[in-house]
C-alpha cells in the first residue's frame, strides 16, 4: 500500500511541472480532458466557441526520472455575423495542435527539476502547412511539493520557472510562479498564472471555487485578408475572466466540471506579419462558459 501511495505521489509531482505552461487553464494533474467553451459577444451576433481534447502519459525512464509525452487539440469556431469590411469566412475555423514533450527528475529531497518542449501548429489550415503555421514554446521549472507531508498543518506546493512562448511576441523568457496551499479540510487556494482560485470542498463528490484566469491564442491565417491596404496574416484573442466553478467527482479520478463567469478583458485582434494591430473585432465583455470532463491522477 505504501509503495502504491509513493508511486502515485511521484506521478503527481511529474505532472505538476508538465502542466504549469499549458495554454489554457488545465489543472496540474490531468491525464485526459474533453472540454467545450463558449463566449457570446454582448450586443452582437458574433460568437466564440472552442472544442478541446487533451491526452498526456508519463513514462518512467529510471529511478524517479520521467519522460512525458502528450498532445492537445483545440478547434476554435469564430462565428462572425456582424458586417465587417472583409471576408470573414477565412476566420471560421482555427486549429491549434500541441505536441508536449517533457522530462523531469528529482534534484534533491525537496525539489524536482523539469523541462518542457512544446512545438505548436496554430493556423486556419486551409492550405498546405508552411513555416508561419509553426510556433515553439517551452520552459524549465522547479517544484517543491509538500502536499503529502503529514507533518504540516497546511500542506503546500510551490512551482518556480522560466517560460518561453513564441505566440506572445516577446523574444526572452518570462518568470512563472504558482503557489497552492490547503487552509483547512474545507478550504484551499492557488495563486498564480494563468489561473488563481479559492476552493471550498463540500464533500468528496462536490466542490466549488471562485476563480480568475487568462486564456487566449495567436494563429496564422493562411488566406491573408487585406484591410485598409494592409495584409492581415494573424489573429489573436486574449481573455481575462472571473467567476464561479463547480466540480462533481464520479470517482477520485473522473471529474465533471463547469465554470461560468464574465470577461473583464476581451481583446480579439487581426494583425499583420509583424503582429502589429490592424483591426480590432468586437471587444465588448461578455458571458463565459466552460464545461467538460477530465481524468486526473
Amino acid at each position: 500500500m505504501n509503495h502504491r501511495i509513493r508511486k502515485e505521489t511521484r506521478c503527481v509531482l511529474v505532472l505538476c511541472f508538465f502542466f504549469v505552461f499549458q495554454f489554457s487553464t488545465a489543472q496540474l494533474t490531468d491525464i485526459a480532458r474533453l472540454e467545450y467553451s463558449f463566449i457570446p459577444q454582448s450586443n452582437s451576433e458574433d460568437q466564440y466557441t472552442r472544442l478541446r481534447a487533451l491526452l498526456n502519459y508519463p513514462i518512467e525512464v529510471k529511478n524517479d526520472a520521467y519522460l512525458i509525452i502528450g498532445a492537445e487539440y483545440n478547434r476554435v469556431f469564430l462565428n462572425l455575423e456582424e458586417n465587417y469590411p472583409f471576408d470573414t469566412s477565412v476566420l471560421d475555423r482555427i486549429h491549434i495542435i500541441d505536441l508536449n514533450i517533457g522530462y523531469t527528475f528529482k534534484w534533491n529531497e525537496k525539489w524536482r527539476l523539469g523541462a518542457k518542449f512544446n512545438p505548436r501548429i496554430a493556423s486556419t489550415l486551409t492550405k498546405s502547412l508552411n513555416s508561419d503555421d509553426f510556433f515553439m514554446n517551452g520552459g524549465v521549472f522547479l517544484i517543491n511539493d509538500r502536499t503529502k507531508d503529514e507533518r504540516l498543518k497546511r500542506p503546500y506546493r510551490l512551482i518556480l520557472g522560466l517560460t518561453y512562448n513564441a505566440t506572445i511576441g516577446l523574444p526572452y523568457p518570462l518568470p512563472f510562479v504558482s503557489y497552492y496551499r490547503e487552509i483547512n479540510e474545507k478550504w484551499s487556494f492557488n495563486a498564480g498564472v494563468p489561473k488563481s482560485n479559492l476552493k471550498y470542498t463540500f464533500n468528496k463528490e462536490n466542490n466549488m471555487q471562485a476563480f480568475v484566469g487568462l486564456d487566449g491564442y495567436l494563429a496564422h491565417l493562411q488566406d491573408a485578408v487585406i484591410i485598409n491596404g494592409q495584409n492581415v496574416e494573424h489573429i489573436s484573442l486574449s481573455v481575462a475572466v472571473g467567476g464561479l466553478g463547480y466540480e462533481y467527482c464520479f470517482t477520485k479520478h473522473l471529474v465533471a466540471y463547469m465554470y461560468t463567469g464574465y470577461t473583464f478583458r476581451l481583446n480579439n485582434v487581426l494583425r499583420n506579419k509583424n503582429r502589429d494591430e490592424v483591426f480590432k473585432l468586437d471587444d465588448l465583455n461578455a458571458f463565459y462558459l466552460r464545461t467538460g470532463i477530465k481524468f486526473k491522477i
